[in-house]
């Protein structure tokens, strides 16, 4: 079993995405098939931009195994107030600077669920969010 560990800095667009490269790399050093290293690395760019665009800060571990791919991001933001609501795709509660950037579209929790085999989300209102994701290799 691998880890990797990445700290995310709300607000901080520059390095959105660093995370989402680096597993990209990683998977491409252990062979893992670009049909599953592809799904993997959108679910995380989407989650972790989530993170920057909403929250204070975040962290992200990632446990790859011979038989699956584990992503735990846990942030420290306002949380979702409803889940179901967010899973909406265009639904967005991104600020008007933010969607200026191009981000906030309302597409980032519908494009993760379609490219995970397992989404579970945990949200605390004014507290932070969790999201588990897995993908079967």
């Amino acid at each position: 079993m691998m880890e990797l560990n990445f700290q995310v800095i709300g607000g901080d667009f520059t390095t959105a995405g660093l995370a989402s490269g680096q597993v990209k790399k990683v998977l491409k050093q252990l062979n893992v098939a670009p049909e599953k290293i592809r799904p993997i690395v959108i679910s995380l760019y989407e989650a972790e931009v989530n993170i920057v665009a909403h929250a204070y800060k975040g962290s992200i571990k990632i446990s790859i195994s011979p038989q699956k791919i584990s992503m735990e991001l846990e942030d420290e933001g306002p949380g979702i107030p409803d889940i179901d609501l967010a899973m909406t795709k265009g639904f967005s509660t991104a600020s008007q600077s933010v969607r200026e950037m191009g981000f906030g579209a309302g597409m980032g929790l519908p494009n993760i669920k379609k490219n995970v085999d397992s989404l579970k989300i945990e949200s605390i209102v004014g507290k932070g969010t969790k999201l588990f994701l897995e993908v079967l290799l």
